[in-house]
């Protein structure tokens, strides 16, 4: 496999204190205004994710957790309460400085895969990386890095229709870190995959947190893969029960 020059320094990634959180949830309400009469989705939520940690958040639909997930990138604000990233007041900065730590910092998995069609897995890949401005003389040797991470070395050249579904996961699992984010986060990412697909997904998840020095907050309504999990955050009614 190719390696990126020794002088190549990435770009963005920059180190974190492994004893303090990567990210902290205060007292986070969050309220929606619906035919005139507020709908309160989260109530008073606490919560950490640490270093190189997989968290995740356990709940029915409709319980809170997408509404949470997207908190926690940015893409939306609580009513109430704090979030902060690596100690800085993440949910009090501008949209713009928000997106930057987003752009830079922080991967996104979908249910929905969000993998580009007519593109190759390679190029999928590839293309997160333009999007994030990284430097081109160092995609090739990452996008090759990433997808032969997630056991895909041998398909990078197949487009999304002639790959199965939990590998369709994998090449946005491999597209979500190519930029060498600090926090992936990921909504429901197994819930459209068999049981052997789902193994496999999580497999890829815990050898990205060994190598990539990556935390993972992921949701999910399944029980059967919440003991590969760090910590478990059960959800209900839009707050964390024991």
């Amino acid at each position: 496999m190719e390696q990126p020059n020794k002088q190549d320094k990435w770009p963005f990634r920059t180190n974190v204190n492994p004893h303090e959180p990567l990210l902290l949830v205060k007292d986070v309400e969050r309220t929606f205004n619906v035919g005139g009469q507020k709908l309160h989705v989260l109530k008073g939520i606490q919560m950490e994710v640490r270093p190189a940690q997989l968290v995740i958040l356990r709940g029915r639909s409709g319980s809170g957790k997408t509404t949470l997930l997207n908190m926690l990138g940015g893409l939306d604000l609580p009513t109430k309460g704090e979030i902060r990233f690596r100690g800085e007041p993440f949910s009090s900065w501008s949209d713009d400085k928000r997106t930057i730590t987003r752009r830079n910092d922080i991967g996104f998995i979908f249910q929905a895969f969000a993998l580009m069609p007519l593109l190759s897995a390679y190029e999928n890949v590839e293309l997160s990386l333009r999007m994030a401005n990284i430097p081109r003389h160092l995609w090739k040797a990452r996008v090759r890095q990433c997808l032969e991470l997630v056991g895909l070395g041998k398909r990078m050249n197949h487009r999304p229709f002639e790959m199965s579904g939990g590998e369709q996961q994998r090449v946005a699992i491999a597209k979500a870190i190519a930029h060498k984010p600090l926090l992936l986060l990921a909504d429901e990412p197994t819930a459209d995959l068999d049981t052997h697909m789902v193994a496999q997904v999580m497999g890829v998840f815990q050898q990205i947190i060994r190598s990539e020095n990556i935390s993972i907050c992921m949701t999910t309504h399944d029980p059967t893969i919440l003991e590969v999990a760090d910590h478990v955050y059960e959800m209900v009614d839009g707050k964390f029960v024991s």
